[in-house]
């Protein structure tokens, strides 16, 4: 009796220490991750994510045209996935190099690593995790679009330290997404038509000039951090002016696209609409007033690369 009773006891014992292991376990597996869960989340909303509308609609627009309609869906759901990863990389790898700069720039002091909500560590995890699943998006495509993949890393990265080097730091920041419709192009088509590379020119353009004026609220902290850009090189009044010329530019070669791909009327009406969405973006700001510059740089040039896609598609869709 009184060895049954000490079996007993060993077995509730052994029981209570094991099941004390696995519930310590589970505990601590849960805590990792739910904050796994919240690191994530807190850095997609540092870099974003959902500003992929800007580049992404002339991504589209490139594939459109590319297949001369609807690519196939696998092809379309590889191409959008690879922007987001490329972006995504992009934007945190930026965060990440410009984290001291952050810290002292009243703008930008409260984003999540300046103030230590993230760690330095997770958000370069994040990069490279973002960096892997856009190379293999691309070796799902074809095999120049793997070839390109590091070509194309590069240029999105490199922009990070641009503004260190050159005051035209804009530009590349335009190249970065200007690639877009042309790598589209190479994933429907696995090659490269030069007449693809005008709308790369047109969005490199696009890009470059809303970032001129982006950059005109850095003016005072550029110039304290040695940093460059076109405003603290030629002032915020002569910075409009350049950024004008870059978006006039842009819809002349939009003009020139059309011709290029012998788009119709329908096309026509979506570069007439940028034009005036353009007009309206200048018109809310000024050298002297810039408390609705958000309302130009994030809302309207999500509105004027959806249009864009939207009449072009239908162009073609619709005048095979």
């Amino acid at each position: 009796m009184v060895r049954r009773r000490n079996r007993t006891n060993k077995a509730a014992f052994s029981d209570l220490c094991f099941g004390g292991e696995v519930g310590a376990a589970q505990l601590f597996y849960d805590r990792e991750m739910a904050s796994l869960w919240k690191s994530t989340v807190v850095t997609l909303e540092m870099i974003k994510w959902e500003h992929s509308v800007f580049a992404l609609p002339f991504a589209l627009t490139g594939a459109v045209l590319a297949a001369g309609g609807w690519p196939k869906l696998r092809v379309l759901g590889w191409i959008i996935v690879c922007m987001v990863a490329a972006r995504s990389a992009a934007m945190a790898f930026n965060r990440l190099a410009d984290a001291r700069l952050d810290a002292a720039n009243p703008r930008t002091a409260m984003r999540a690593l300046p103030v230590g909500t993230l760690s330095s560590g997770f958000v370069a995890a994040f990069v490279v995790a973002a960096m892997a699943l856009f190379v293999v998006g691309a070796a799902m495509l074809n095999r120049l679009t793997l070839e390109l993949a590091p070509v194309a890393l590069v240029v999105v990265l490199a922009y990070s330290y641009m503004k260190r080097v050159t005051r035209w730091s804009h530009l590349v920041l335009g190249l970065a997404l200007g690639i877009a419709p042309s790598a589209a192009w190479i994933a429907v088509r696995g090659s490269l038509d030069l007449r693809i590379v005008v709308l790369t020119a047109a969005v490199l353009l696009w890009v470059g000039g809303f970032d001129v004026l982006y950059a005109c609220q850095d003016f005072e902290h550029d110039r304290k951090a040695g940093l460059n850009s076109v405003p603290q090189a030629f002032g915020i009044a002569t910075a409009f002016w350049i950024a004008r010329a870059m978006h006039l530019g842009m819809l002349l070669l939009l003009c020139w696209l059309m011709e290029l791909f012998g788009l119709g009327r329908i096309a026509g009406l979506g570069v007439g609409l940028v034009a005036i969405l353009l007009l309206y973006e200048h018109s809310i700001i000024s050298p002297k007033d810039l408390s609705r510059m958000n309302a130009a740089f994030f809302t309207l040039n999500g509105v004027i690369s959806v249009v864009f896609f939207g009449f072009v598609a239908a162009d073609v869709l619709l005048h095979p």
